[in-house]
């Protein structure tokens, strides 16, 4: 039942975000910040399927057991292309609220090389069934310093300028890491703990459309 529930759950997901990002990306004519959002849901959704695809296959047949090569793969990728997300997603910020601060660009763009480099190394063991929590510590340091960023720029931008589209996106955030957190940290010992990641989907979810109630908006003035 459970490998039922969870597949549906997945593709309904998958489906949902890719396709929106997809008509974002049609409809988005010479709208840049649409255009964004359309590629950052897209990223989103193939990046995730890396991981969660195998995963469907694995509880559908023979077990995640049996498939740990498979699901650690996607585990990298999905966590490189959502280092890749929040870059994007503060460029949103960055042309959403007018920010000028090369600095603070450079300093997402370092955070983000940190955790893709960190991402590739051996040490992750992501192949292995035995994959060791302080390299998963250490990856997610700068993951998790992005976006608390992302939270600053994004309540700081919609208070100053009584953004309403975007109000709730710093709570959005902030949800999907506080999902997210104690996954990393007691999934492995505490399998009932990996439950936070459906909460923590559908924080990305209200992310996405939250992009999409913006392209409304925008692309009906």
């Amino acid at each position: 039942m459970q490998a039922i529930i969870e597949t549906i759950f997945d593709f309904v997901y998958l489906t949902t975000v890719i396709t929106l990002g997809i008509i974002m990306l049609r409809n988005a004519n010479s709208n840049t910040l649409v255009k964004l959002f359309g590629i950052m849901a897209i990223v989103l959704g193939c990046g995730d399927a890396f991981h969660l695809v195998p995963r469907a296959y694995a509880l559908l047949t023979n077990g995640l057991a049996e498939h740990v090569k498979a699901l650690g793969f996607g585990k990298m990728v999905t966590s490189i292309t959502m280092t890749v997300f929040y870059v994007i997603l503060y460029h949103i910020a960055e042309k959403r609220y007018k920010i000028e601060n090369r600095s603070l660009m450079i300093l997402v763009y370092l955070l983000a090389a940190v955790r893709i480099v960190l991402c590739f190394f051996p040490q992750n063991a992501w192949l292995s069934a035995e994959a060791p929590l302080s390299w998963a510590i250490y990856r997610n340091i700068p993951f998790a310093l992005m976006g608390l960023l992302m939270i600053a720029l994004f309540y700081r931008g919609a208070k100053l300028t009584q953004d309403k589209p975007f109000r709730f996106m710093w709570l959005a955030i902030t949800l999907s890491f506080a999902f997210y957190i104690p996954v990393v940290l007691w999934a492995d010992s505490i399998p009932l703990v990996g439950m936070l990641m459906i909460p923590k989907t559908c924080a990305y979810v209200w992310i996405v459309l939250m992009g999409w109630n913006a392209m409304k908006i925008e692309t009906s003035n």
